[in-house]
């Protein structure tokens, strides 16, 4: 594979930037989700399982364990971002957030921070304590969880947000100097390649630095999984999810960074599709499709060319 010649990738954009390889470090906070706990809604979104991304007995032990822990795991690097992904990682007093957040950036190897968390969850207070960070030099991205900018289907997946709220958010964390890196997902009940091109094209114009590209994962414990063993929903196909993510690449402009444009999960969690089972298949088809069609921005007469090392 060629990726990163291709695609304009977070991986490739770090070891520029830095000078050496900098890993991604998958913390569990202990959060939980306004929109499972009644603070906004109950059952949470039809595709989520929490466990589907995040391993529950990480909670158990201290940020710096997790941190060393993981460090082991991925020992080709020797610098990392702090990754809070599972569940909503700004949903805790400040206090509470910034105790966690200082935790790991204490750790002499951590150069940032990527926080993920829903648009309806970072208040002024959050953005004023990720800011103290930036403002510290650490490299600092806020992690939206959007999945689409449709709010009809925002609604049939039970979000429990808009997209204006994203709009809100996205833009005052950008005019204080965040990164925002948006998260979207491919294959969602009643969309295609159209509805995901229109969701990029909102996306770009509300102002992004990332995004994450997420093929629709049916998993065990979902609301979705009901519908899938009823047979009312079916996984997204490999050749769908190419074509549909290979196409928004190609239309992205070249600027944006690709944190992610595939994903995989474990089963027994996942249900379908089992493509997704292996983490490589969706980018070894995504990278022939790129090939032959084009690499990012190219759709725009904007490609992406790698710099010169």
């Amino acid at each position: 594979m060629q990726l990163q010649k291709l695609v304009n990738m977070f991986g490739g954009d770090l070891l520029r930037r830095y000078g050496q390889k900098v890993h991604k470090l998958t913390l569990h906070g202990g959060f939980s989700c306004p929109n499972r706990d009644g603070t906004i809604g109950r059952g949470g979104c039809t595709f989520c399982n929490v466990a589907s991304f995040a391993d529950e007995a990480q909670q158990q032990h201290s940020i710096a364990e997790q941190l060393s822990y993981q460090a082991h795991l991925v020992n080709r690097a020797k610098r990392y971002l702090a990754y809070f992904q599972a569940y909503t990682s700004t949903f805790a007093e400040v206090q509470v957030l910034r105790s966690m957040y200082q935790q790991a950036v204490s750790q002499a190897s951590i150069v940032g921070l990527c926080v993920g968390t829903r648009p309806d969850c970072v208040p002024q207070a959050v953005v004023d304590l990720l800011c103290e960070y930036k403002d510290q030099g650490y490299e600092v991205w806020l992690e939206l969880g959007l999945q689409t900018a449709h709010d009809k289907t925002l609604r049939r997946i039970n979000r429990g947000h808009d997209f204006a709220c994203y709009q809100r958010t996205t833009r005052i964390a950008r005019e204080r100097g965040l990164k925002v890196c948006a998260h979207l997902i491919v294959g969602l009940p009643g969309e295609g390649l159209s509805e995901c091109l229109q969701t990029l094209e909102r996306v770009v114009e509300t102002g992004v630095d990332g995004l994450k590209l997420h093929p629709l994962h049916i998993v065990k414990g979902s609301i979705m999984a009901k519908a899938w063993e009823a047979g009312r929903l079916n996984g997204i196909a490999l050749d769908d999810y190419t074509l549909t993510a290979g196409e928004v690449i190609r239309h992205t402009p070249p600027e944006v960074i690709y944190h992610r444009i595939s994903a995989s999960a474990r089963r027994p969690t996942l249900l379908a599709p089992l493509w997704c089972e292996n983490r490589w298949t969706g980018m070894v088809e995504l990278d022939k499709y790129l090939n032959e069609h084009g690499v990012q921005g190219s759709a725009l007469a904007r490609p992406w060319i790698p710099p010169i090392a």
